[in-house]
């Protein structure tokens, strides 16, 4: 069977599938880059100038001196034979040579952070330090914050690029260069056109499309199928939205949850609501690009490998293969959330509540509407994209037909079975 048929090019698509397709991307991405430009953030984030300038140096350990830890006052209600006692290493002081600052290349000493939960610095290992100007408060001008990470990023993170564009090749470059443009429009524009006051979810809905416009034509190439990968997107994001809205009103969850979200909504009127709601669209995009760009690219090939395929044999066979992968998904995003989220878990399971009380506690009841929502757009996204695929590679292979005899694709005589069918 694989002798009667061409395994050259595929047959491009027909002018009126391309027509059809910049109709919508075309119009797409100018909403889009209008939007992006009408609520770019043009004002500081900032509601107010610190009152104390401090300021944040590195430096390095090279002595520390151990010295016994004095004991620590019981916390209300609670005996002092059930404190955690602070670790004897974290009691002490530390030389550190800056590295950083105005007075770099100095050494200082430094008092080390004691208490039950204070990390442990040795000899040689980079810190961060908080600078205070001498009299502004009483306490030392330098203070050791936290270990310095910086290095181990750096390395961490160039074996990341080096791992992707190894195996990618040019691909993994430009999927590189599309993870940065995510940072990017996330730091420089959802970010701070929240904190500015602009709606989060409107924010949140046009951070996503640039996004998504961005990355999957640079990463995938302009192209029939990521269009298609596109729109299916942009639907099944859609979908999604619509259904957190009704799912946030229907479980009276405010956004609020954390001392974090608590703080965002006290001292920057942010819509902690709405910012819920522009969480679940951004999170959910990561796994949809992932699933429309997998079903688009399978229409693809099972047309090229069989062109007598019909919308309905195309439909069928990649709509098989989405099940199997949103299966896996659905039970990746469950563990995300609960890998997440556990340390939240297991502080609520040692308070002795029924399931009950744990599933219905707000912290909880809103990572479960994002589950559930998030996978229901999932699903939503698979028939869509599939059927968008399928559409338009059937309209190249009609267009194929209408070719010279030289320039058609050899079928065979015969019906072509389908390969997925055992699946």
């Amino acid at each position: 069977m694989g002798a009667n048929h061409s395994h050259g090019p595929a047959a491009p698509h027909s002018r009126g599938t391309m027509w059809a397709t910049l109709a919508v991307i075309v119009p797409l991405g100018v909403v889009t880059l209008t939007a992006l430009i009408w609520l770019w953030p043009t004002q500081s984030t900032s509601i107010g100038q610190p009152s104390v300038s401090l300021q944040r140096v590195t430096g390095t350990v090279t002595q520390v001196t151990l010295t016994s830890c004095p004991e620590q006052p019981p916390a209300d209600g609670q005996p002092s034979d059930q404190q955690s006692p602070p670790d004897p290493a974290t009691c002490g002081d530390a030389k550190v040579e800056l590295t950083s600052g105005h007075e770099s290349g100095r050494r200082i000493i430094a008092q080390l952070p004691s208490g039950p939960t204070a990390q442990i610095f040795t000899e040689g290992d980079d810190v961060v330090l908080i600078y205070t100007p001498k009299g502004v408060l009483d306490v030392p001008p330098y203070q050791i914050s936290d270990h310095d990470r910086s290095s181990p990023l750096g390395l961490l993170g160039a074996a990341f690029a080096l791992a992707v564009v190894a195996f990618g090749r040019w691909r993994g470059v430009t999927a590189l260069v599309g993870l940065a443009i995510t940072f990017v429009l996330l730091l420089t524009f959802v970010i701070p056109a929240i904190l500015t006051g602009e709606p989060p979810l409107l924010v949140a809905t046009v951070g996503s499309a640039a996004i998504m416009l961005a990355v999957l034509y640079l990463t995938h190439g302009f192209t029939i199928p990521t269009s298609m990968a596109v729109v299916g997107t942009l639907i099944s994001l859609s979908l999604t939205g619509a259904l957190s809205v009704a799912a946030i009103s229907l479980a009276n969850l405010n956004g609020i949850t954390d001392e974090s979200s608590f703080y965002l909504g006290m001292s920057y009127r942010i819509n902690t609501q709405g910012l819920l709601l522009a969480s679940i669209i951004i999170g959910s995009l990561g796994v949809l690009d992932d699933v429309t760009t997998t079903q688009a690219a399978t229409v693809t090939e099972l047309s090229h490998a069989n062109p007598g395929y019909t919308f309905g044999q195309l439909y069928r066979a990649a709509a098989r293969v989405g099940r199997v992968h949103i299966a896996s998904v659905i039970n990746t995003i469950i563990l995300a959330y609960a890998g997440a989220s556990l340390p939240l878990l297991l502080l609520i399971s040692v308070g002795d509540q029924s399931a009950g009380e744990v599933l219905t506690n707000p912290v909880i009841a809103q990572e479960i509407v994002r589950s559930i929502v998030g996978t229901l757009g999932l699903i939503a996204a698979v028939p869509i994209t599939t059927a968008l695929a399928a559409l338009a590679s059937t309209r190249r292979a009609r267009s194929d037909d209408s070719a010279p005899p030289t320039a058609r694709h050899r079928r065979p005589r015969e019906p072509l079975a389908d390969p997925l069918a055992n699946w």
